[in-house]
């Protein structure tokens, strides 16, 4: 699906009177965030790479919780460059309007970071589509009993959130 901004705009309002998304100066927890981001990433791309022994759950299953920790990396990366927003949010999909409403430019403001040569500062809408898919996955391998994941699957939304944690550590940089 294309990206519209007017949407998450609208969705964003509705999520704002719903109290899913709150304002906030609680800006110390951007570092915490970002460092659980991180730190998530790392731990997910260790199940990724674990090799099971005979004594070890079978291969499925190690790539179920390797998928699960991408997302969480996103969503994880996601609330602290929406607290450098001045925003919280409640849940998964409040964190996605939150992501597509206050970090995806509309193009007069991708025009002055880019005059600003602070290009860098945009967070480009693939980036949404790589969140709104890991939840997704990451939802159906919590609560799907019959889904498997071929390698490549495991090894695109780990490299998904891999460039989708960079991208907001960049844009978190000060």
């Amino acid at each position: 699906m294309e990206f519209n901004k007017k949407i998450y705009a609208n969705l964003f309002k509705i999520a704002l009177t719903e109290d899913r998304i709150k304002k906030s100066q609680e800006t110390f927890k951007i570092k915490l965030f970002l460092v659980r981001a991180e730190n998530s990433l790392l731990i997910a791309k260790h199940v990724k790479d674990v090799k099971p022994t005979k004594d070890m759950p079978n291969r499925i299953h190690w790539n179920y919780w390797a998928i699960i920790i991408s997302y969480y990396s996103m969503l994880y990366a996601s609330k602290a460059a929406i607290l450098l927003k001045g925003y919280e949010v409640e849940d998964h999909d409040a964190a996605q309007i939150a992501l597509g409403h206050l970090l995806v430019p509309d193009k007069l403001e991708r025009n002055d970071l880019e005059i600003l040569n602070q290009s860098h500062k945009i967070l480009e809408d693939e980036y949404v589509h790589y969140f709104e898919d890991a939840k997704t996955e990451s939802h159906i391998a919590r609560y799907s009993a019959i889904k498997t994941y071929t390698e490549n699957r495991l090894q695109e939304i780990f490299n998904n959130a891999t460039k989708f944690v960079a991208k907001i550590s960049l844009i978190l940089e000060t």
